[in-house]
């Protein structure tokens, strides 16, 4: 019989309604093996991790993917629930949207398309990969034992090229499209509260920013963008349709070389990884307008680099009611998405999984993906605990936590209060010695 700890027990019973009583055992089991394993994430691996390598009955754990009915959205407000009841109870819910590629190959696998490869390309260098392209919502909370903003990931969609929608006859939906029917899902699950959205360019489009109503969106702004001066007062009987924009506005351009701009210095404590950095903002608030798409009203935020090493940069804000500071300091939070999706790929086996209908193929990388914040919220009730550790070395002196320590202390957690014995009358336990406890921690923490 397999035995969980309270800790892994207590945060997934609220996952059980949404599956009937035998596949939420199937799925408990499946989950725990994911966490434990190392290298694939393949069903075949997940059952070998938790001893049931005899298991007769293998397929069972298959169909919780591919055939299993229960609904991966309502999982995803599941989870969102629990981050935000444990990092955020009250204040802005900070959420990064972004992209992401999936690199599989496989004639099997319908949806995958040629994409850019962000991680392998540079502005010099242009690399396509063959793989699905996901879009993910994260919720960026700082984690106070590890000093710095974690992009929690818990929803995520399959995002099909064109060419793909092009072949059966469907109706291609771009990513605009995707990005504001997920924002606006999370806006309805969390009605109270302020929602607050940072993204790339790639989401920076007039359509997307004009249809999501109660929603703040920060982005990258382009220096030439059409700007416009408020709607002057309409003069009385004077024939003709309202206005819809003022005058021109400079250009982001114009303002950057302008002398009479005013700046502003703000300093960063962890700008790319520096420790500090300086920089001097300009603010404003505009109409961003083209013919035949909606009005926009921003606030626009220009920043120019003091020593001049980086171009300068604008960002915009549909909430012209924000600070340059709180604008700022949201967007630099978006960093730590690249990081959540590296961490998933070399720790908890994105990319490595073998499923091949279609439901498994759309179910897998969000289920890892999320497994990411499963290991953090386990890693915060460890962290109260005393028992999350710090793995060093004499040539890397880590003064916080990270991930991998993270993933270590919940794998030692499962390893320590699992009971893998099959016996009914649990005579066959046997103890192990205390002098191979800190050998079996060495060892976790290094399979992490």
């Amino acid at each position: 019989m397999l035995h969980f700890p309270d800790e892994f027990t207590t945060l997934t019973q609220p996952f059980a309604f949404l599956f009937s009583r035998r596949v939420f055992s199937h799925a408990r089991l499946l989950l725990a093996g994911a966490i434990l394993a190392t290298g694939k994430r393949t069903v075949a691996a997940l059952l070998r991790v938790l001893g049931l390598s005899r298991e007769k009955n293998y397929h069972k754990y298959h169909r919780v993917l591919s055939l299993a009915r229960w609904s991966a959205l309502q999982a995803a407000r599941v989870l969102l629930g629990l981050l935000l009841d444990c990092f955020l109870p009250q204040g802005p819910v900070v959420v990064a949207l972004d992209e992401t590629l999936e690199r599989r190959w496989g004639r099997k696998i319908e949806k995958r398309g040629i994409y850019r490869d962000s991680v392998r390309s540079s502005g010099s260098h242009f690399v396509k990969s063959s793989g699905l392209r996901r879009v993910c919502v994260m919720l960026l909370v700082p984690i106070h034992w590890a000093r710095r903003v974690w992009a929690l990931p818990f929803l995520s969609v399959l995002a099909p090229s064109k060419g793909y929608a092009d072949k059966p006859g469907k109706k291609h939906k771009k990513l605009s499209d995707w990005a504001r029917q997920l924002l606006l899902l999370v806006k309805r699950w969390l009605p109270e509260r302020m929602l607050v959205v940072v993204a790339d360019s790639s989401y920076a489009v007039m359509e997307l920013l004009a249809s999501l109503q109660g929603v703040t969106m920060i982005t990258p702004l382009r220096l030439d963008a059409a700007l416009y001066g408020p709607v002057p007062e309409r003069e009385p009987g004077k024939p003709g349709r309202n206005r819809k924009k003022g005058n021109r506005l400079p250009s982001l351009n114009q303002v950057l070389e302008d002398e009479t701009t005013e700046w502003q210095k703000v300093k960063f404590s962890s700008w790319y990884g520096q420790e500090e950095k300086e920089m001097e903002v300009a603010t404003g608030t505009a109409l961003w307008y083209h013919p035949g798409k909606p009005v926009v009203e921003l606030r626009w935020v220009l920043l120019r680099d003091v020593e001049g090493k980086q171009p300068a940069k604008a960002l915009l804000s549909t909430d012209t009611a924000l600070t340059p500071e709180q604008i700022l300091s949201h967007y630099v939070g978006r960093w730590s998405v690249e990081v959540t999706l590296e961490e998933a790929r070399a720790h908890l086996g994105v990319e490595t999984q073998r499923q091949w209908s279609a439901k498994a193929i759309e179910r897998s990388t969000p289920v890892l993906l999320a497994l990411f914040s499963v290991v953090s919220l386990l890693a915060h009730q460890l962290q109260k605990q005393g028992k999350l550790h710090i793995a060093t070395t004499a040539w890397y002196q880590k003064q916080v936590p990270t991930f991998s320590d993270a993933l270590a202390a919940v794998k030692w957690l499962l390893w320590e209060k699992m009971n893998f014995s099959t016996s009914a009358d649990q005579q066959h336990v046997i103890k192990i010695p205390k002098q191979w406890l800190s050998y079996l921690q060495h060892v976790i923490a290094h399979a992490a």
